[in-house]
Formats: structure tokens, sequence, C-alpha cells
């Protein structure tokens, strides 16, 4: 009887049904995993003409699996403080390379390689926008994101420094005072200048600065590089000069770097000076200068926006790359190819990269992976439902056999 392939259709999409709620509670588990739902459709098989009112009688075969849904909302972000893990929270998939092209994943628990690059569990490399003494060029072509520890920036000589300075009132003519500051050559090497100051007679001091003679191959007293005096008022304040001392300049260092150029700031921020006289013990209660020397990389952090922050051993942080987003017109038509990875296709459309939370792409949270959205009551709940359902079935194929057995019967 053809009546028997209706319940074994019914039977295979039950099965396949049990199938893929098997699957989902099987990735419960699984970073950036998409619960995913199986639909159907009848099998239409032939009208039969129509009725006596000119409705059409039409009799179906049964049914078929007609697609399967996969649900893109974001699944719980569980922190895990390792720098590679990145959680996605919004539209879009990372963008990873592997041997015979790009793929697309949302499963963020990212680790590094020998060469230092971010990859997958599976050793895919994570793509990003490349970036050149910290600017990140989001132009030019994507490359795998690294965060090698090897990576080094240069040094960057100083122009300027600040010391917050208070110089005793009481102290006699010829009192003196020193503050040293540490300060950057061309080549990244520390250079120490000291700033001497000698008291001259009331609120006025004279001041040198100088620099070892070691510094700049020779021996014997610090060589003095400026020279010049200074006046307070009657309350301790800072008179002359006022804004700045220019023209400290350092020649022929030893390490052959470019001569230094040096301003040194008098006034803070709120244009106060910065060098005061009062009846207190002298003292530099901070210096500051804006050089620095050669740094390592010694950790890095990710932005919401997908910036890799290095941060170096020199105190400086600078990026070292953006990591890629991409979005599809129609998330549904992607392949899975197995290892939380997907493929565009001519119903997904092409791939449309770009950054974090720009394009209507979600943000990333960095040191956290997205944990799977199965909903365990959900699939339990989904199960119930599809093993009736496969029992309904069974039961009308029992009762189809037990009717052409009857049949026979009657016709022996």
């Amino acid at each position: 009887m053809s009546a028997f392939s209706i319940p074994l259709s019914g039977l295979e999409a039950s099965s396949s049904s049990l199938n893929v709620i098997a699957n989902n509670l099987a990735n419960l588990n699984t970073d950036g995993y998409k619960n995913e739902t199986l639909n159907f459709g009848d099998i239409f098989n032939q009208m039969q003409g129509t009725s006596g009112n000119g409705d059409p009688i039409q009799t179906g075969s049964g049914v078929q699996v007609a697609g399967t849904t996969a649900n893109f909302a974001d699944g719980t972000v569980n922190s895990t403080g390792v720098s590679s893990n990145l959680a996605l929270q919004g539209n879009g998939f990372f963008v990873v390379q592997n041997g015979s092209g790009t793929d697309y994943t949302r499963s963020g628990d990212f680790t590094v390689n020998s060469s230092g690059q971010l990859t997958t569990q599976s050793g895919e490399l994570v793509m990003g926008y490349p970036a050149t003494n910290g600017v990140v060029s989001t132009s030019e072509a994507l490359a795998p994101i690294s965060v090698n520890q090897a990576t080094t920036i240069p040094g960057v000589a100083t122009t300027s420094f600040q010391m917050n300075t208070n110089l005793d009132s009481s102290a006699g003519v010829g009192g003196t005072f020193s503050s040293p500051i540490t300060v950057y050559d061309s080549l990244g090497t520390a250079q120490t200048l000291t700033v001497n100051y000698t008291n001259t007679s009331p609120n006025n001091w004279s001041y040198t600065v100088t620099l070892p003679a070691s510094a700049t191959g020779g021996t014997g007293s610090p060589t003095t590089v400026s020279s010049g005096t200074l006046a307070f008022n009657s309350s301790g304040q800072l008179t002359s000069p006022s804004g700045s001392v220019t023209g400290i300049k350092v020649s022929g260092l030893a390490d052959g770097a470019a001569d230094l150029n040096l301003t040194w700031n008098l006034n803070g921020a709120g244009g106060n000076p910065t060098i005061t006289q009062q009846n207190s013990a002298s003292a530099t209660a901070t210096a500051n200068q804006n050089g620095y020397g050669v740094g390592t990389l010694t950790n890095y952090s990710v932005l919401p926006d997908g910036t890799v922050q290095g941060q170096f051993s020199n105190q400086q942080t600078l990026a070292l790359g953006q990591v890629a987003v991409a979005s599809f017109a129609n998330a549904q038509g992607l392949t899975q190819t197995g290892s939380n990875d997907y493929q565009g296709s001519f119903a997904s459309g092409a791939a449309v990269v770009g950054t974090a939370g720009t394009g209507g792409n979600g943000s990333i949270k960095g040191g956290a992976v997205e944990e799977s959205n199965v909903d365990l009551s959900t699939e339990f709940s989904t199960m119930i439902v599809a093993q009736q359902n496969y029992e309904a079935n069974a039961k009308a194929l029992t009762t189809l056999n037990q009717i052409s057995q009857a049949t026979i019967q009657m016709m022996t």
C-alpha cells in the first residue's frame, strides 16, 4: 500500500528532528555554537478533482525536511581573563583563514601560535587590519593579527621636561639643592640630567643643568648644558623666568644619538609655576618628561571596537591591529563546515567586512568567550514533542500494517 510512505516520512522527519535536538544538546558547552531548529514542509501528491461546491480535492503524501534555522541570538558572555579570547556581541562573525580560504566563526576561544599570531583552536588565523606605528589602517588588506612578545617599538627622544620642586626659603646664601631627571635620546638611551640650584640672595636662586661627562665620552666634572637664574616674590611664587626655559641643547652624545633640544616647562596644566620657594625642605615631588626608551611587548588587550592594544615595557600603549568583523545579508544562508566555522554562499550573499561597532556590527569583549545559546529546558521540551510525533507515526504505521494483514487474510 502506498499509504505506508506517509507514516514512514513522518518517522524519518521525527528522527531528523531528534538528531538536530541531540546535536544541540551535544554542543551545549561549545563556545559560539548557535542553536538550530528543523523546519518541515508537506509533500503534495496530487489533486483529484473538485468537490461538489468546486473546492479542490488535494491529497498529501507525508512530510519532508524543508530546512534548518539557526538562532543567531547572543550567547552568555563568560569572562576568562585570557587576553586572546574574544566574545562578539551583536551582529557579525570573526574572519578566520585556513590553507584553503576564508571562513567565519562566532567562537572566540582564540589562542596564540608559535609565531605570536591569534588563531582558532583548529589553527586558523584570525584576520584583521594591520597597524603601523600604532595607527590602524582599515583601507589595507586583511592580515593575521600578531601579538608576538618579541615585538618592540623604538625609543622617542625627549623634547620637554617638568619638575615640581620646592626650594627651601630658609636656606642661606650658598645653599644648594640638586634634582636629577632621566631623559631619552633618539636611540632610546636613558640620559641623566641634573638641575642644580644655588641660593644667591633672598628670593633669588641660580641654576645649572648638567650632564655626566661620560655621556659625551669625557671624564671629570659634569658638563653644563644650560644655566640661569630664578626669582620669587614674597609669597614664594616664581616670577622669572615665566613659562619655560628653551634652548637646552645636549650635543655630542657618546652613543651616537642626535642632539637633544629640550624645553624645561615651568608652568603646570593650570598655568601655575611648578617651582616654588617655601619654608620647607627642598624637594622634588614629581618629575616627568615626554620621551621613552625602546620597549618590548609585555601584554595586550582588545577594545570594544576590536583594536588590539599592546602594552610595552616602556609604559607605552600602541595599537597592534584591529580585529575584522564580517556580516551577511542573509546569515541563514551560510554553510556550516564544522569546527564552529561557516562559509559564505550564494544564499547568504557576499561578506561585508568591517570593524566592530560600525555598519550594524556588534561589539567585542576582550578576555571573554561567547558561550553556546542552546537552552536546555527548551531542547527537552522539543524532544518530548518530537518523541510523541515519532510514536504517533509509528502507531499509524502499525495500524496500516494491521489493515494490510487483515486484507490479505480476506483474500486467502
